[in-house]
C-alpha cells in the first residue's frame, strides 16, 4: 500500500518535464523563489486546448503574484491542424502537450489535462459533450481541484457560446459543474480514499476582446497585467509572448507587448471579488497555524540574501525548514517544503543530474546511470546517497567546485508509451488504465533517481528526472528521454493498405531490434485475405539492427476491409508494436510504440491517368496514399514550376494550406494558372481564409470562408448529377460518403463566380445548405478544382468513397 500511495502523491509535484534536469539556479530565480515562498494562495485556470490559455494573465499570476498556478487544458489539441509537420490525431497531441510544457516553463505556471480527446471542431456543446464521456471528463476535473486545491478558479470562456467552439462551451459548463461537485462529498467519492473535497473561493471568467467579439466591459472587475518585473527585466506581455510562441503546430508566433494591459472578470460562482482576484482569501503564512513566526524568518532571510554570496543564506533556510515541517497544513506543507528545498540547494550551489549512458533500452535491460554532482561553494554539503529503483551508493564528502561522478543502475521495466495511448480509445475520449492519472501531462512514472544530502546538518531527499544527454555540433549539449523499447518493432508505415480489382499488395515491415533476439515475425489470419508467408523467423539480431520482412497479401473475391495485425515472438513473449518518433527542436523527442497493425481496404476503385505533380503545403500523406493506388507522383520545386514543362502531368495538386505557408505560390501562381489554360487540371485542397499569400487563388473569383460541416455523417446532396467529378472514371454515390472520419470538410467557400459549378451540398443539423465544399471550373483547355473537402484526413484512414472521388478529381476526361 505504501508504493501505491507514493505513485498517486508524486505526479502533481514533479509534472514540470524540463529541457535540462536541474532546475534554474540563477539570482532573479532566487529572488523571485524569495518572493513565492511568502504566498500561499492558488488559482487554477480553465480551458479546452493547447492555445486557449492566456498566458500574459498567467505569467502574471505566477510570476508577479507568486500564486501556485495552473492550466487545466480539457484537450491536447488532437484534433487541429499541424503547421510544422504531417502529425495528426494523437500524434498532434503529442506535441501539443510538449508544446504547453514548454510554455508553462515560461510563464511559471502548471500544466494539467483530462482524458478528454479533441475529436476535431464542434459547434456546439451538446455535440462536445455527447462525444466526450461527460461523466468521466467532470470527474476528472474534480480529482484536479481536489489535488491542486485553487483558492480561485477562472474559465477562458462562458456557457453562452461566445466562444466559437463547442469545445470551448463545453469546457466553460463542465466547470461550473466541477466548481459545485468538487466541494460535495457525494460526487466522485471514489476519490476520497485519496483526497478531500475542496471548495474554490470564486469562478471567474476572463472576458475577452478578441476578433469580432468583444465581452468585456467597464463595469467588470480588472487587474493591469502589463506591470513591470524589474527582477526579470520583462513586463508579463514581453514574457507571454515568450510562452505563447512555444504554439509552433499552430503557428502562433507572437510578438511582445509592453505597457498596461488589462485583464477584465466577470464573477460566475461564489463571492465576487471587490479590490483583488483572491479578496476573501488569507493568502499569506497567516493561513496557516504559527504561520506569522514563519512569514518573519522568511522576510530577515530575503532582507539578508547576498548576490554576491548566497551561500550565506542555507543556515537560516535550514532553520526555516524545521519550522515548516512542523506545519500542520499537509498541502501547504507539501508545497512550500519543494519551494524551499529548491532555493536551498540554489543558494547552496548545489547541482546534480543523472544520464543514462544510452539513448535506448530494451525492456529489462540494465541501465547504467551516470550522476554528476558539484557542490559550487563549501565544503559543508555531503552526499548521503544516490539510489535508484534497486541500487544505491554510499555517501561521501563533496569539495568545494569539484564535479563529482557516480555510477549507478536502473532498471527498463516499462515500455515508453504515454498512458493516455496505453489502450484503444472512442472518438471522444481516452482510455485510462488508472483515474488518478487524470492531469498529469505526462507519464508519472518515469524513471527518476533519488538523491540524500546533508545540508547543514539537515538531510534534504531530491529527485532528478533520468534523462540522455549528449552534445550536437550544432545545437550543443542536448537533453532528450530515454526511451524503453520492446525487444523487436515492427513498424508498418502506412494506416491503410489498399486493394483494387482482386490485385495482391505487398505489405513491408520496417523492423528495428533492441537487444540480442531471435524470433519469429507473422501476420494474424484475416478472414477473405489470403497472406504469405505464413510467418518469418529471423536470428541474432543485435541490438540496432534493422531490416525488412515482406508480406504479399491476396483479397478474396468480395472481402471485407478489416485489420492486419503483426506479431512478433521473441524470447518467448509476443509483441505487437511499432515505433513511432517525433522529432522537433523546440520539444524534447517524443517516442511511442503504437500496435503493429493496418487496414485492409477492398475497394472498386478505376483510375486515369499517372503522373501527379504535388506542391506541399502544411503537411498531410496525400502524396503517401496515391503513391499507393499506382500514381506516380513528384514533389514539386520552385525552379520545376517556374522552368520546366507542366504538361507532363496529369493532374497537379496543392497541399492543404499550401496558399497559406508558401508564400512563394504569390509568384507560381501565374505559371499554374498557365498550365490549367493549356489543358492542364490543377485541384487545390483547403486553406485557412487568414493569412492567404494570394488574392485570387483560382482563375475567377470565390472566397474561403469559416464554414465547415463537422458532422462526418452529414447528408451529402448532388447538385449537378452529369458533373465528371461525379462519373469518371468512378461512378460516385452516397455510399461514397460512409465511413468518413471527424468532419466533412472545412474552410468552404463563398461568393463563388458563376463560372464554377458547385458539386454537393451539406449542412451540419440546424444550419443552412453550404454549397463550397467542392468547386470545379473549365479554364481555357483545362480544369480547375477547389476542394475543402477533408481528404487529407480521409485518405491515411483509407475510406474507400474519399480514394473513388479524389481519384475523379485527378482525372480529367477529354472533351
Amino acid at each position: 500500500m505504501r508504493i501505491i500511495k507514493l505513485l498517486i502523491t508524486i505526479p502533481f509535484i514533479i509534472n514540470l518535464a524540463q529541457a535540462q534536469t536541474a532546475p534554474p539556479a540563477d539570482i532573479a530565480t532566487i529572488k523571485q523563489s524569495f518572493k513565492k515562498l511568502s504566498v500561499l494562495g492558488s488559482v487554477l485556470y480553465v480551458a479546452a486546448h493547447p492555445d486557449d490559455e492566456n498566458t500574459r494573465l498567467l505569467a502574471y499570476l505566477a510570476r508577479e503574484k507568486g500564486y501556485r498556478t495552473g492550466y487545466l487544458a480539457l484537450t491536447r489539441g488532437d484534433g487541429g491542424q499541424n503547421l510544422i509537420g504531417n502529425e495528426q490525431a494523437e500524434l498532434l497531441g503529442l506535441i501539443r502537450t510538449q508544446e504547453l510544457l514548454a510554455a508553462r516553463r515560461v510563464d511559471g505556471a502548471e500544466q494539467f489535462f483530462t482524458r478528454a480527446n479533441d475529436f476535431g471542431f464542434s459547434k456546439g456543446p451538446e455535440e462536445t459533450l455527447r462525444f466526450w464521456d461527460r461523466d468521466k471528463v467532470l470527474g476528472d476535473m474534480v480529482w484536479v481541484i481536489r489535488r491542486f486545491k485553487p483558492d480561485v478558479m477562472i474559465c477562458r470562456f462562458p456557457t453562452t457560446g461566445e466562444g466559437g467552439h463547442g469545445h470551448h462551451t463545453s469546457s466553460a459548463i463542465l466547470a461550473q459543474e466541477a466548481f459545485t461537485a468538487a466541494a460535495d462529498p457525494k460526487r466522485y467519492p471514489e476519490q476520497l480514499k485519496y483526497v478531500q473535497p475542496w471548495q474554490a473561493k470564486r469562478l471567474l471568467w476572463n472576458t475577452f476582446n478578441f476578433g469580432s467579439t468583444n465581452t468585456t466591459a467597464a463595469d467588470q472587475f480588472k487587474i493591469d497585467v502589463g506591470v513591470y518585473n524589474p527582477v526579470l527585466g520583462k513586463g508579463y506581455g514581453e514574457i507571454a509572448a515568450e510562452s505563447r510562441s512555444n504554439h509552433k503546430s499552430q503557428g502562433f508566433g507572437t510578438a511582445k507587448q509592453r505597457g498596461q494591459s488589462f485583464e477584465y472578470f466577470k464573477n460566475l460562482l461564489g463571492e465576487a471579488p471587490q479590490t483583488d482576484l483572491l479578496d476573501g482569501v488569507t493568502a499569506n503564512w497567516k493561513r496557516v497555524k504559527n504561520g506569522d513566526d514563519i512569514a518573519n524568518n522568511i522576510t530577515t532571510a530575503g532582507k539578508n540574501y547576498d548576490s554576491e554570496n548566497p551561500e550565506k543564506s542555507v543556515p537560516a533556510l535550514i532553520q526555516l525548514r524545521n519550522k515548516i515541517e512542523k506545519v500542520t497544513d499537509v498541502y501547504w506543507r507539501t508545497q512550500k517544503l519543494r519551494e524551499l528545498d529548491d532555493l536551498i540547494a540554489a543558494c547552496a550551489g548545489l547541482w546534480f543530474e543523472s544520464y543514462a549512458t544510452e539513448a535506448t533500452y530494451a525492456l529489462g535491460d540494465s541501465i547504467t546511470v551516470r550522476s554528476q554532482v558539484l557542490n559550487r561553494y563549501s565544503d559543508k554539503v555531503r552526499l548521503a546517497g544516490i539510489s535508484t529503483q534497486n541500487f544505491a551508493n554510499g555517501g561521501q564528502s563533496l569539495p568545494a567546485n569539484q564535479l563529482q561522478q557516480f555510477t549507478s543502475h536502473s532498471y527498463a521495466n516499462k515500455i515508453t508509451q504515454p498512458y493516455w495511448l496505453n489502450a484503444p480509445h472512442g472518438i471522444g475520449a481516452y482510455t485510462l488504465p488508472n483515474d488518478t492519472l487524470a492531469g498529469n501531462p505526462e507519464n508519472p512514472d518515469a524513471l527518476k533517481i533519488n538523491y540524500d544530502f546533508i545540508i547543514e546538518g539537515k538531510l534534504l531527499r531530491y529527485e532528478r528526472q533520468l534523462a540522455y544527454k549528449y552534445v550536437d555540433p550544432v545545437r550543443g549539449e542536448v537533453y532528450q528521454p530515454v526511451e524503453i523499447a520492446p525487444p523487436v518493432t515492427a513498424t508498418i508505415e502506412s494506416k491503410a493498405l489498399i486493394f483494387s480489382a482482386g490485385k495482391p499488395q505487398m505489405l513491408q515491415l520496417k523492423l528495428k531490434c533492441f537487444k540480442l533476439t531471435t524470433g519469429r515475425i507473422s501476420i494474424k489470419p484475416v478472414g477473405g485475405w489470403q497472406i504469405s508467408p505464413s510467418s518469418i523467423d529471423f536470428k541474432d539480431k543485435r541490438k540496432g539492427d534493422e531490416w525488412t520482412a515482406d508480406f504479399t497479401i491476396t483479397p478474396a473475391p468480395n472481402a471485407k476491409s478489416s485489420v492486419a495485425e503483426v506479431q512478433v515472438t521473441a524470447g518467448g513473449q509476443i509483441y505487437t508494436n511499432g515505433i513511432q518518433h517525433i522529432q522537433y527542436e523546440h520539444i524534447p523527442n517524443i517516442t511511442l510504440f503504437p500496435p503493429a497493425q493496418t487496414r485492409l481496404v477492398n475497394l472498386d476503385l478505376k483510375t486515369a491517368g499517372k503522373k501527379i505533380g504535388y506542391i506541399t503545403g502544411a503537411g498531410d500523406f496525400v502524396p503517401d496514399a496515391l503513391r499507393q493506388i499506382g500514381y506516380e507522383v513528384h514533389l514539386l520545386t520552385e525552379g520545376e514550376i517556374m522552368n520546366t514543362d507542366l504538361s507532363v502531368y496529369d493532374a497537379i495538386v496543392t497541399g492543404v494550406r499550401a496558399y497559406n505557408v508558401d508564400a512563394r505560390l504569390a509568384y507560381e501562381q501565374p505559371k499554374l494558372m498557365e498550365y490549367v489554360k493549356n489543358g492542364g487540371n490543377l485541384v487545390v485542397q483547403y486553406n485557412n481564409f487568414a493569412g492567404l499569400v494570394v488574392q485570387q487563388i483560382g482563375p475567377y473569383p470565390f472566397r474561403v470562408v469559416n464554414e465547415r460541416v463537422t458532422d462526418e455523417l452529414a447528408k451529402v446532396t448532388f447538385t449537378n448529377a452529369q458533373s465528371p467529378l461525379l462519373n469518371y472514371p468512378n461512378k460516385i454515390t452516397q455510399a461514397d460518403f460512409d465511413g468518413w472520419v471527424q468532419e466533412r470538410g472545412l474552410y468552404f467557400v463563398s461568393d463563388i463566380a458563376p463560372e464554377y459549378q458547385a458539386t454537393f451540398e451539406m449542412n451540419d443539423a440546424g444550419e443552412s445548405s453550404k454549397k463550397g465544399s467542392l468547386i470545379t471550373a473549365n479554364f481555357g483547355k483545362g480544369r480547375f478544382v477547389y476542394t475543402s473537402l477533408a481528404f487529407f484526413r480521409q485518405l491515411p484512414a483509407g475510406v474507400p468513397g474519399a480514394y473513388r472521388l479524389f481519384v475523379n478529381l485527378l482525372s480529367k476526361p477529354l472533351r
